[in-house]
């Protein structure tokens, strides 16, 4: 999107507010589903990086299905079109009232993390005189090497279930009656850049196989990165070389699915954050742009210390200093970058906090009261 765009839309609504560009929202899903179509793979939508109802609306249209952690993301999934056969349901903690919800819903799969959760499934839909869809996720205890809080696939990790208890839970759920056990589902992390960890994951899942036995599908997760550095420069994720690379290594049996859990790299991009400088305040030591956006708005560098490509769109300047770009929460993680060199800076200047369309609006929370507008499609 042109820089004189957004600064058009941004003279014409409050701040801070997310924009979103639908052209490369689509631009993305197609690419992505064109690369998965040439391995017969099947693609879900993450609904925790975005679940904003006109984006949800879009990337149903496509046919993809949805990635839920939570009954309301169920629920929420079908009111956008998703259907229901094609919805799995993850999460190391669900209720019984979602256990309930999805059952009602006659989803996909529930992944599932514990002998203890399978035990339960079980019992609830016996009630229900239904035999429950499962796939048990397995921890492959693989280093995704990305950040310690977004890595799921180590035995420290809450998620899956180790290995080494894979025989001890196929022996006791065999006695289950109201359970289906139909595939086995991986994840070993997020804003995954290096394609190494997933050859490894590939060849664990291998491994694993052999043990489990006969199995309708196998869910490789989801994980793909984005470039935060230079988002111009790579718009839509390498999908290309991440499909191929389940492609070469995985050694499946006939007939086997493979199924993706997609999330940031879908919607990751399309995203940004929208602000205004309030004040430019010199310091002893430091120089600070205080933006009327904040860690409420946009808490990925507070939580993670992740790195946003951040940009004037008012000042045709040349550099003129080194900044923190920070917001006005009561709080001194309230920071979005420090030590940037940045265009020379105004009261008012318009400020465009980039690859913002995941994990952005999605966890933004009304702490201190702050406001946040309505998203803007563009």
């Amino acid at each position: 999107m042109k820089k004189n765009t957004i600064q058009e839309i941004a003279v014409n609504n409050n701040t801070p507010f997310y924009l979103y560009d639908v052209g490369l929202l689509r631009e993305t899903i197609e690419t992505a589903i064109s690369e998965a179509q040439k391995y017969g793979y099947e693609l879900h939508y993450a609904l925790k990086a975005n679940f904003s109802e006109q984006i949800l609306k879009i990337i149903s249209s496509y046919g993809m299905g949805a990635d839920c952690v939570s009954g309301n993301e169920i629920d929420w999934a079908v009111r956008t079109g998703f259907k229901p056969e094609k919805i799995v349901f993850a999460g190391v903690g669900k209720t019984d009232d979602e256990i309930n919800l999805a059952l009602n819903h006659n989803i996909f799969c529930l992944n599932c993390e514990s002998l203890q959760e399978i035990s339960v499934i079980n019992q609830l839909a016996g009630l229900k005189n239904q035999k429950a869809d499962i796939a048990l996720r397995i921890n492959p205890d693989i280093d995704a090497q990305t950040h310690r809080f977004i890595t799921t696939g180590l035995n420290e990790n809450k998620f899956g279930i180790n290995c080494s208890d894979l025989d001890k839970v196929l022996n006791e759920i065999s006695g289950f009656k109201n359970i289906r056990l139909k595939g086995l589902h991986f994840h070993i992390g997020s804003q995954i850049l290096n394609l190494k960890p997933f050859k490894e994951l590939c060849l664990k899942i291998n491994q694993i196989l052999n043990l489990a036995g006969e199995l309708e599908f196998v869910n490789v997760g989801g994980g793909l990165g984005i470039d935060y550095v230079e988002p111009e420069q790579n718009r839509i994720p390498d999908f290309k070389n991440y499909f191929k690379i389940f492609n070469d290594n995985l050694q499946l049996n006939s007939g086997q699915k493979v199924h993706f859990e997609l999330g940031r790299s879908i919607v990751g991009q399309c995203g940004s954050l929208i602000s205004r400088v309030l004040y430019v305040k010199p310091g002893n030591s430091r120089n600070y742009l205080i933006l009327d956006a904040g860690m409420t708005h946009l808490i990925r560098p507070a939580l993670y210390q992740a790195h946003h490509k951040i940009e004037n769109l008012s000042s045709g300047l040349a550099e003129g200093n080194k900044y923190d770009i920070v917001g006005p929460i009561c709080e001194s993680s309230d920071v979005f970058a420090q030590e940037l060199s940045f265009p020379k800076t105004e009261r008012g200047d318009i400020i465009q906090i980039k690859s913002a369309g995941a994990y952005g609006e999605v966890m933004s929370s009304q702490y201190n009261m702050k406001t946040l507008f309505p998203a803007v499609f563009y």
